[in-house]
């Protein structure tokens, strides 16, 4: 059975709680106990085993934990008699005994449910008399890992959570990324490292600041075991909001991770990994959110640490804390002595242009730039979120990029590779295909460009388009050009004091700015753009500025010439005869 298939089955629960729960509520029912037999099913066939080993360390009256974590040969385990099937026995006292089941369970196990606040359900359903009707359809289902792999369940949970957030009007992509978009993340990432990652024994550690559900940490695990059994991916994770960390700390927990790496609550008011570094990171944070709630512990940040905290090079507006995970990221590198870091993370095109000269937007381009830390961006196809349709943008950072990338910027516009999904998800309407991820993921490794169609050429040809450029092609002087103040009689006003005593006033309504690109000389440009049209023009140097953008889609650019004037009138000339015709037909 396939995950969409497993999906439809265990929402079929929801015909049970239709009347009693309203629509926007079921999944506080559906997803707990979804994990909770997932749970049940993965511990099922070292049940008497831990029981017999439970009872003989009581007998001793020793802490039992290290020896039936052993036993149950998995990262939690449940010391109840009780399972599942077990449960259906006992109608009259499955609320008591449900309680005592989960009660059962290792402290990191029991977390997860009241993150799900899954005792207020119990009684909820207990109440309304339908617990025993749910948990009986549940222990239904077989979810062991033999019937649903890791993969498949991850897919089960995606599945329930976006039908929840259509039905409940809320935004299903703040909980996980679409897993092509992570495919294609993961063989970035690790694609300059292959050779590294074949090495047997080898140890590396994985970060995710919004994790949600856990698809990308989960992804990179499944890339890192098919390419090498034998190496060993640490995951770290930190998620907002309580379902999908509960979700995630009972996936990590099967993989066999330390859950004590997810952490729950705000990344950016709180980090929960402080002082940490990772090899490898990645995110996708909420586009466009901004974080006001969390303004006053960041603006604090950055005031009283500056570049010893996370945000010194700058703050983005409030509207918008795409680029705070940017820069929390780039505080998680692992320091370029100690082996360095390299990172992904899906933006809106906003960061790639948003602010002037000396904005914070701009000051945050001008530092990773500058650095010399941003790999390349990813143009990606619209319509491949849940959640939006815009254009979205994935940035490769490192800080150990190889001597033939360094001082340069690869731009890979794959906003052609997709092919139709046969039904749309929410805003998705497009996928990449295995090939198409393949095809950038080469057009990435071997650092070439790809040349844009020419004028007249079908853009949706499927391939993606390489450039490479310097880091400096990116940044300008922004100069503000003054003008004089002329009196009444059009004469020249001249300050009386300071320092513009005897020389020409600016007249303030004349004032313009000029971006002057950085390989460019200021007097030069200033000589050949702006005197010839304002002979009497002069540059405040005062307030010269540098600035940083990427104009993407300028770079992109192919311009098609118009049709010519005759193609066009022989074409209108045939639409009014044709509309002449109709008309005479109709008044015959």
């Amino acid at each position: 059975m396939n995950q969409q298939a497993l999906s439809s089955f265990i929402w079929s629960v929801a015909d049970l709680l239709r009347g009693d729960y309203k629509q926007s509520d079921y999944g506080k029912v559906i997803l707990p106990f979804t994990v909770l037999r997932r749970l049940d099913c993965v511990l099922e066939a070292t049940k008497p085993t831990v029981l017999a080993e439970y009872a003989a360390q009581m007998k001793k009256g020793v802490n039992p934990d290290v020896y039936v974590l052993r036993k149950a040969g998995q990262g939690f385990y449940n010391t109840s008699p009780l399972d599942m099937k077990k449960l259906m026995g006992d109608q009259d006292h499955i609320g008591e005994n449900l309680y005592a089941y989960i009660q059962a369970f290792s402290p990191a196990v029991r977390d997860i449910f009241e993150r799900f606040d899954f005792y207020t359900q119990i009684d909820r359903l207990a109440k309304a008399g339908l617990l025993y009707q749910v948990a009986e359809k549940f222990s239904n289902f077989d979810l062991h890992p033999e019937a649903v792999s890791n993969s498949q369940m991850g897919l089960v949970f995606e599945e329930l959570i976006r039908k929840f957030a259509e039905i409940s009007n809320e935004t299903a992509g703040e909980h996980f990324t679409p897993r092509e978009v992570i495919r294609l993340m993961v063989n970035l990432l690790f694609i300059e490292d292959d050779e590294v990652l074949s090495k047997p024994g080898v140890v590396r550690t994985i970060y995710d600041p919004t994790a949600g559900t856990g698809g990308m940490l989960s992804i990179a695990g499944e890339y890192l075991e098919e390419h090498n059994p034998h190496a060993r991916l640490s995951m770290f994770g930190q998620e907002l909001n309580d379902e999908s960390y509960a979700i995630c700390k009972a996936d990590m927990l099967i993989k066999g991770q330390d859950v004590a790496n997810i952490v729950a609550g705000n990344t950016l008011a709180d980090d929960g990994h402080p002082h940490r570094k990772f090899d490898y990171m990645l995110s996708n944070p909420p586009f466009g959110v901004e974080w006001k709630k969390v303004e006053k512990e960041i603006r604090k940040e950055y005031e009283t640490q500056g570049f010893n905290g996370r945000f010194g090079p700058g703050l983005p507006r409030v509207s918008d804390g795409s680029l705070l995970f940017l820069l929390h990221l780039i505080s998680k590198m692992r320091p370029a002595v100690d082996g360095g870091s390299r990172f992904g993370i899906v933006l809106n095109g906003s960061p790639l242009f948003t602010g002037g000269a000396g904005s914070g937007e701009s000051e945050i381009r001008r530092y990773v730039l500058e650095n010399d830390l941003v790999e390349a961006i990813i143009g990606l196809p619209t319509d491949m979120f849940y959640n939006t349709g815009i254009s979205t943008y994935v940035w490769i950072l490192s800080n150990r990029k190889p001597e033939h990338r360094k001082g340069l910027l690869q731009l890979i516009d794959a906003s052609a590779c997709w092919q139709k999904m046969r039904k749309s998800l929410g805003s998705k309407r497009k996928e990449m295909s295995d090939e198409q991820i393949a095809e950038v993921t080469r057009l990435f490794g071997e650092f070439q460009e790809a040349p844009r169609p020419q004028a007249g050429e079908v853009l949706g040809r499927g391939l993606p388009i390489s450039r490479i450029f310097k880091n400096e092609d990116f940044g300008y002087h922004t100069i503000t050009v003054e003008r004089p103040l002329r009196d009444a009689a059009g004469k020249v006003v001249l300050g009386e004091k300071g320092k513009l005593k005897g020389k020409p006033q600016p007249d303030s309504s004349l004032r313009d700015t000029e971006n002057v690109p950085l390989s460019e000389d200021i007097k030069s440009y200033f000589k050949r753009e702006v005197l010839p049209h304002a002979p009497d023009a002069w540059i405040d140097h005062d307030k010269t500025k540098v600035g940083y953008e990427i104009p993407f889609n300028r770079h992109f650019y192919v311009f098609e010439p118009p049709r010519p004037l005759a193609v066009i009138d022989a074409e209108l000339k045939q639409c009014t005869d044709r509309i002449l015709t109709m008309i005479a037909g109709l008044s015959a």
